[in-house]
């Protein structure tokens, strides 16, 4: 059982203002494969008119932190783009602001960001200069809808100096995270990374707590100890592999958030937090949406997901002859696209996507401004961007020559790139 905590005297709405929150997105996302080769997953189109960043961001504008910096470091361009363009909304004469961080190499090692800690640690000068109370670490690379709001009062409440946000998971699956061991009242006890055995909830002996790379720290704790572990020999300067372990030895008060107690709007049984950071992961995520009840709720007025959205035309479907019929069932298709008689089924297109004449499409994923061609067939295909599926071509219905031209995943979705359909055989 949790415990419960006397309410201590406080204005949220003052701490709120008091919070600097970082979205660490400076990572590549390698797992993504060719989807991350020329833009960091971050940036990664999600949704249908969404970029994986805009999750965290509106989270945070939704949750009523409007100071927010973005540091970034792997092929950065498309991400400051977007968060430029699409988020210069907040209004900077009441110190509210998006800023982006590029790497700058600010430390006498003169080295990219080594770890989680390592990044917020390079920028510290930053951080200090707008003198918070509180810093919010976050992950620019998952997708969840969360009030943080809700994180910060029970941070407050509790006397914590750290309290990491945690998701609980079962037994089995704890052994790809970051695991945390809590008492009964949820202060953490241990944290883990991928153990074989992990600590499991003590009010779910099936379930464990697995860290959602989501951090609150009182601010004079995370300078100094930022600090101390920079010139630690041997450290990966990472916040779940050093900072936090450190921490819990030290019997520093830190506490476990359960997601459950602050997610939003999710249609589901189970709060929806995804990493989406396998090919597998995002196609299925992806196609999720296109359910009747899709776990992640994105129709919600009350917590909308913000994004840069450019002026495009309603989608549009053409032709209702007896031999092509331009039609979508099951799917998602979003502004600009053109379905000219084609058939689409329980797949997501992204904007300015054109299917044409003949063509079929099913359980796919099609990134912005892809054209499939006249009599092509794709099945649980993955489409990047600006591709051009030539006429009559087949995918996903032939695994050995799938895999030879494309790249297969184990869960049979095909990933298919422009330079990819370039080196097919004329």
């Amino acid at each position: 059982m949790q415990a419960n905590f006397a309410r201590k005297p406080y204005d949220l709405n003052a701490a709120l203002r008091e919070t600097i929150a970082l979205i660490l997105a400076g990572g590549r996302g390698s797992r993504l494969m060719n989807l991350t080769d020329s833009e960091a997953k971050p940036a990664v189109p999600f949704g249908g008119k969404f970029r994986i960043i805009d999750f965290p961001l509106s989270n945070c504008v939704n949750s009523g932190i409007r100071r927010i910096a973005v540091p970034t470091q792997y092929r950065a361009h498309t991400l400051i783009q977007h968060i430029q363009r699409g988020w210069n909304f907040l209004a900077p004469e009441l110190g509210e602001y998006v800023e982006v961080w590029p790497a700058q190499q600010q430390t006498r090692e003169e080295s990219w960001y080594r770890g989680t800690a390592d990044a917020v640690y390079q920028n510290l000068d930053l951080v200090r200069a707008r003198n918070p109370r509180y810093v919010l670490i976050l992950a620019g690379d998952h997708v969840y809808k969360q009030d943080y709001s809700i994180i910060l009062a029970q941070h407050i409440e509790r006397g914590a100096t750290v309290t990491v946000s945690c998701v609980d998971v079962p037994l089995d699956d704890a052994r790809a995270f970051g695991v945390v061991g809590v008492d009964t009242t949820d202060r953490i006890t241990d944290f883990v990374e991928k153990p074989n055995e992990p600590p499991s909830v003590p009010d779910q002996p099936d379930r464990a707590f697995a860290s959602m790379g989501i951090y609150l720290f009182d601010a004079d704790l995370l300078y100094h100890h930022l600090e101390r572990d920079a010139h630690l020999a041997g450290s990966s300067r990472d916040f779940g592999k050093d900072l936090i372990p450190y921490l819990v030895a030290d019997g520093a008060p830190i506490y476990a958030h359960r997601f459950r107690d602050s997610c939003v709007t999710c249609t589901g049984q189970k709060p929806y937090w995804r990493d989406v950071g396998t090919v597998d992961a995002f196609w299925e995520a992806n196609i999720d949406l296109t359910s009747v009840w899709p776990e992640l709720d994105l129709y919600d007025p009350r917590w909308p997901i913000l994004s840069l959205q450019e002026q495009r035309p309603s989608a549009k479907f053409v032709f209702d002859d007896d031999d092509r019929r331009g039609l979508a069932l099951d799917s998602v298709v979003s502004a600009g696209c053109i379905v000219s008689g084609g058939t689409v089924r329980r797949s997501l297109l992204f904007n300015n996507v054109r299917v044409n004449s003949y063509t079929l499409v099913e359980d796919s994923v099609v990134l912005p401004n892809a054209e499939i061609g006249r009599r092509a067939r794709l099945r649980k295909v993955l489409l990047d961007r600006d591709c051009r599926i030539p006429e009559g071509l087949v995918i996903g219905e032939n695994p050995d020559w799938d895999a030879e031209h494309f790249l297969r995943t184990p869960k049979g979705v095909v990933l298919v790139t422009q330079p990819m359909l370039d080196a097919l055989p004329g």
